[in-house]
């Protein structure tokens, strides 16, 4: 496959694994998972022109090197493993090894609500927070120019009953996260100053930004 084949190919994957499996005639199972060879036909059956190559040695592949590890294969089915805005009954994700912190993007006009409210999901089936601080600022830069970053202490609040679920090398899960277990990171907090400075060696080495890639 072609980068563009593969970046056309993991759109559609994330749209039905994702959002909208009906729409391509497929059923999940109660885990989130779909027939690997019945997601191809109906990849090629919709997409008849663009896809007539397809076969599930290309979806596995797809599957197996994604560098965001998005997606989880079982036998001959496969699933993504978080961005749902579906309702999935049982991911069955893991919950050990929560760490002490983990982060979430927001504006400036919403963070205090949050800190008030609590975190709940909003265009998503689950709430979901980044491993840290330079992976919250990166996903919140899609929707929000210079997003102030929520420190949830997560280790806390696992240990107090929030179940919070590993879905992705980065990416965490969780259906909501209690106001007592967050805080802003401020200016002059260790994180923000150590983003800011890989940042600026990144610059000096000729390394383009995340949105360059």
């Amino acid at each position: 496959m072609s980068q563009q084949e593969m970046d056309s190919l993991g759109r559609i994957m994330m749209g039905i694994l994702r959002h909208f499996p009906e729409r391509f005639g497929l059923k999940m199972d109660e885990q989130g998972f779909v027939d690997i060879s019945q997601l191809v036909q109906a990849i090629r059956r919709s997409r008849s022109r663009r896809f007539r190559w397809l076969r599930p040695n290309h979806v596995i592949a797809l599957a197996e090197t994604d560098p965001k590890g998005r997606y989880q294969i079982e036998g001959n089915a496969i699933r993504a493993t978080y961005g749902h805005t579906i309702k999935i009954e049982d991911l069955e994700l893991p919950t050990g090894d929560v760490p002490d912190y983990l982060y979430f993007p927001t504006s400036e006009e919403e963070a205090e609500l949050l800190l008030e409210r609590g975190i709940k999901p909003t265009d998503r089936a689950m709430v979901h927070l980044s491993k840290t601080y330079q992976n919250a600022y990166e996903a919140g830069s899609v929707k929000i120019e210079n997003p102030i970053i929520i420190r949830v202490a997560a280790k806390e609040a696992s240990e107090k009953g929030v179940v919070i679920y590993h879905a992705a090398s980065t990416v965490y899960t969780t259906d909501f996260v209690p106001p007592e277990f967050l805080s802003v990171v401020k200016e002059g907090d260790p994180e923000l100053e150590e983003m800011k400075d890989n940042a600026e060696e990144g610059k000096g080495e000729g390394v383009g930004s995340p949105s360059d890639d």
